[in-house]
């Protein structure tokens, strides 16, 4: 538990940087698991729905001390990023007519695209490898994604059962057990905004559903979550969506803490805490239902087929959230520039999207302050 305070307090770098510091320090250092277990984790967590990193980290408190010891990891795990949003969050809502802080986000909202758009890449790479057919799922899923400016979840199961039917057809058809791949699974106040009672139900039941739609990475949630919250129920507008995002990106730990800020704006501090409960219950399902059966058949062709096919729709859904989003961040010249430094930064310098997301807000207040 010390330890995972510790990384949810200082694990910067996104999803692949924070599964890289526990297979350093669990597995090379402290040897608490040998590299078969941890990659056994990695494994489960891009079969399940759920970010990768919060999947390794309940993999390794579920091998020490089952279900409970996946809670004990995921909390210390979660908490430190959960109160550096709601501090910021309540500054936010506090400050937010003042225009440092309209000049902060000016800065920030393309950076966080360049962000986004390079884990859509990292991810397309590691899964897609040079299997053209995975590279086509993410092309299609990309240009309807880019196209409608929504994301349709199953899609995501589609692009999995194809590739099920493409490399492991005899077995399939034979068997009948498709389902049983795809089935696991004007008055602001501090406690609850100014929402009622029924929108902070469908708070939780929304982050209910998109808990269920991460595959491959904490970014995949971009593309879902922005569909719901600002063209479906319109909780907020596109521009405090982006806000929403840069706050998960600058923060230690999972992404998709992004939950916590949204729910805040939306219920206060009540939906900050309902909207992170339920985005977190199917993450931690995906670990401690299928674990015991998932170490009998990690190996099983299906499994791994269907991981590609969504995997792949993921990475196409991030890179077509980003072409949306960025026509909303990208409002003049001055915020193309700073796109394109920041494509630069994150390409260049690994593991460094706080201290770019600093360096452009910083800009963001530069800029507006001189054209003031």
């Amino acid at each position: 538990m010390r330890y995972f305070l510790w990384l949810g307090a200082f694990g910067f770098g996104g999803p692949i940087a924070t599964v890289g510091y526990m297979q350093r320090d669990l597995v090379e250092k402290r040897h608490w698991l040998d590299r078969t277990e941890f990659l056994n984790g990695v494994a489960l967590g891009q079969t399940m729905p759920g970010p990768l990193a919060a999947q390794v980290a309940m993999w390794v408190g579920y091998l020490q001390a089952g279900a409970w010891g996946a809670i004990a990891v995921a909390l210390p795990f979660i908490l430190p990023s959960l109160a550096i949003v709601l501090v910021v969050a309540y500054l936010y809502v506090r400050f937010e007519g003042l225009t440092v802080i309209q000049s902060l986000f000016y800065g920030i909202a393309p950076a966080v695209m360049a962000i986004i758009a390079l884990a859509a890449w990292k991810l397309a790479r590691l899964t897609n490898q040079r299997d053209l057919r995975l590279w086509g799922i993410s092309l299609v899923i990309l240009v309807a994604t880019a196209l409608t400016g929504t994301e349709i979840a199953l899609l995501f199961l589609g692009a999995g059962i194809m590739m099920i039917l493409l490399e492991a057809p005899p077995k399939w058809f034979s068997r009948g057990r498709a389902s049983s791949l795809v089935a696991a699974p004007a008055g602001f106040s501090l406690l609850t905004g100014a929402a009622a009672s029924g929108t902070i139900l469908a708070l939780g039941l929304f982050f209910l559903k998109a808990g269920a739609f991460i595959f491959g990475s904490g970014l995949a949630i971009v593309p879902f979550l922005r569909e719901g919250v600002v063209d479906q129920h319109h909780w907020l507008t596109a521009r405090e969506f982006l806000d929403a995002v840069a706050i998960g990106l600058i923060t230690p730990g999972p992404v998709v803490i992004t939950a916590a800020f949204i729910g805040y704006l939306v219920a206060g501090l009540v939906g900050a805490l309902v909207s992170t409960i339920a985005i977190f219950i199917p993450i931690y399902l995906g670990v401690i239902i299928p674990g015991p059966w998932f170490l009998r058949h990690r190996d099983d062709l299906r499994i791994r087929s269907f991981v590609k096919g969504a995997t792949a729709a993921a990475a196409g859904a991030i890179a077509g959230a980003t072409i949306v989003l960025t026509r909303q961040a990208v409002v003049d010249v001055r915020t193309g520039v700073i796109l394109a430094l920041a494509l630069v930064f994150v390409w260049r310098l690994k593991g460094m999207e706080p201290l770019l997301v600093v360096l452009a807000g910083a800009a963001g207040i530069l800029i507006k302050g001189l054209h003031a």
